[in-house]
């Protein structure tokens, strides 16, 4: 099976499991492990977020960095989404700082430690993106570009978990990839839509317009991930380390899209409540939550098919013929 590939290649097929010698020691363990719970509780935090929007709590304080004052007012009625959700958010910025201090002096990788700085910045503009929501009474802008920033920050959090992990550090095969568009490009084309549409999906919740558009971008997203589904499971059906984040994203994707048509069906019926029905607060909330959950999956195949497929280099008459190889 190994015949057909290079020294090199063969190299890294014959390596195929063993990890990095630095992703076995307790470090590197547990920089994978704190990098997952950042991760972990960055989307716990979009999660709080969509519930202060969909509790229209966002001026429950109208204070900021302070709540009323204080560190800890009482928790009663709105606040309670509200100030929640800054407690949340001050505890992934205590992480984020905790783990990119980690970050540069464990990381030798000085990508990963620049995507830490990266992410450290971000999630102090979301901060102050936060606070000007409050301060300027949630213009419309702002609190999409909050939104929008949260989705990017996610991203970073994610990629650090993925790229501290023994999977990521051990050697694999590398495979080629003969298509026109490349798999990774795919993914990255995927990705891109999935956080137009994330966009789309915070300026509707925010204006309370733009249906259309967000209809328009939810086909050109199913369109898209059934293109890379029928690519991944088509072509490289053994590649595990492609083949689950692809069924997962379809997975995900069918679950959004029947989020998405439960959450405008019930902002519908319910659009001349006095108060928020907390039915369309769960079901608006859930497809806030599995949306980021479908950019993460995006970026994960399209971190993983970097890293398992080359695009290979096209002599003349040279027809090049893909293999599934188990990864």
């Amino acid at each position: 099976m190994v015949d057909h590939l290079t020294p090199v290649q063969r190299l890294k097929f014959d390596t195929m499991g063993i990890q990095d010698v630095s992703s076995n020691s307790s470090t590197g363990k547990g920089l994978h492990r704190f990098a997952v719970l950042t991760a972990c509780c960055t989307w716990l935090l979009i999660i709080a977020g969509a519930l202060v929007t969909g509790n229209e709590a966002g001026l429950a304080v109208p204070d900021w960095p302070l709540s009323y004052g204080s560190l800890m007012p009482p928790m009663v009625g709105g606040i309670i989404y509200e100030h929640g959700h800054r407690m949340i958010a001050t505890t992934v910025g205590l992480l984020t700082v905790m783990l990119v201090t980690w970050l540069w002096r464990k990381e030798p990788r000085p990508s990963v430690r620049l995507l830490g700085l990266f992410a450290l910045g971000a999630v102090v503009a979301q901060g102050i993106l936060g606070g000007m929501t409050v301060l300027f009474f949630l213009p419309t802008v702002i609190s999409v570009a909050h939104g929008c920033l949260a989705q990017a920050f996610f991203c970073m959090a994610v990629s650090l978990a993925w790229v501290t992990s023994a999977q990521w550090k051990s050697s694999g095969p590398i495979m080629e990839d003969p298509d026109r568009c490349p798999l990774r490009r795919l993914g990255i084309l995927t990705m891109a839509s999935v956080y137009g549409q994330l966009i789309l999906g915070a300026y509707l919740r925010h204006s309370k317009s733009g249906i259309l558009l967000h209809v328009a971008g939810a086909l050109i997203v199913s369109l898209l991930a059934i293109w890379v589904f029928v690519r991944v499971t088509g072509r490289y059906p053994n590649v595990s380390g492609l083949r689950r984040p692809a069924v997962l994203l379809i997975s995900l994707l069918s679950l959004q899209l029947f989020l998405g048509i439960g959450s405008y069906w019930i902002r519908a019926i319910t659009r001349d409540a006095v108060q928020p029905e907390r039915l369309a607060v769960v079901i608006t909330t859930a497809h806030v939550a599995v949306g980021a959950l479908v950019l993460a999956v995006c970026l994960i195949l399209t971190l993983q098919a970097s890293r398992l497929l080359t695009v290979p280099v096209k002599a003349p008459g040279y027809t090049p013929t893909p293999q599934n190889v188990t990864s």
